[in-house]
């Protein structure tokens, strides 16, 4: 595998990631609680429904949307592999343009390289792993963290990610070689 190079065109790709995080407001629950304290009554101090269903929301709608880049992953599957594919093209991928492709025909984001993208989104340890998630790592036999492979963490010990004569594939993740080059993974949806 050869290492990702970053293009001096891409320097200015921001991350989407920054818009997620903040708390919604509950207009609801508030209105209740000033409500009930106006009349003298005991407010209810448990978590709100609203607040639920907005957690179990989000909650699915990352697992949907992790689907859908996992979905539209396996539709290159057998592209062939070319080292500096132009982000431009579906004819080829290199494994950062690869992910970056399919992860923005989801809406989000991603830097040109594998070592800009190890940079975004929340950091997660191997048994954390869910779907979508990013995964990177170092070359074959090297004790070097500098990351030279990205590849998408699908689900079922599996990778999907493009390499080689094979093109875009999958592959297993734990107790192969993949697993101990592992350096980082990252949770961009």
């Amino acid at each position: 595998m050869q290492n990702d190079n970053p293009t001096n065109d891409n320097k200015n790709t921001q991350n989407n990631q920054s818009k997620k995080g903040a708390a919604p407001l509950n207009l609801d629950t508030s209105i209740a609680n000033n409500a009930d304290q106006a009349s003298g009554a005991i407010a209810d101090t448990s978590i709100p429904t609203t607040t639920k269903s907005f957690a179990t929301s989000t909650a699915s709608s990352s697992s949907k949307t992790a689907d859908q880049v996992i979905s539209d992953g396996l539709k290159y599957k057998g592209v062939p592999y070319k080292f500096g594919s132009s982000k431009n093209t579906t004819r080829s991928f290199d494994c950062s343009s690869f992910t970056q492709r399919v992860f923005k025909q989801a809406g989000i984001n991603l830097p040109r390289d594998s070592r800009q993208q190890s940079k975004v989104g929340k950091q997660v340890s191997k048994n954390q792993l869910q779907k979508g998630d990013l995964i990177f790592f170092r070359s074959y036999g090297s004790s070097s963290s500098r990351i030279t492979h990205v590849a998408i963490y699908a689900g079922n010990n599996t990778l999907l990610h493009t390499y080689g004569k094979g093109g875009v594939t999958t592959s297993k993740f734990a107790g192969t070689s993949w697993e101990k080059r592992f350096e980082i993974a990252r949770r961009v949806i």
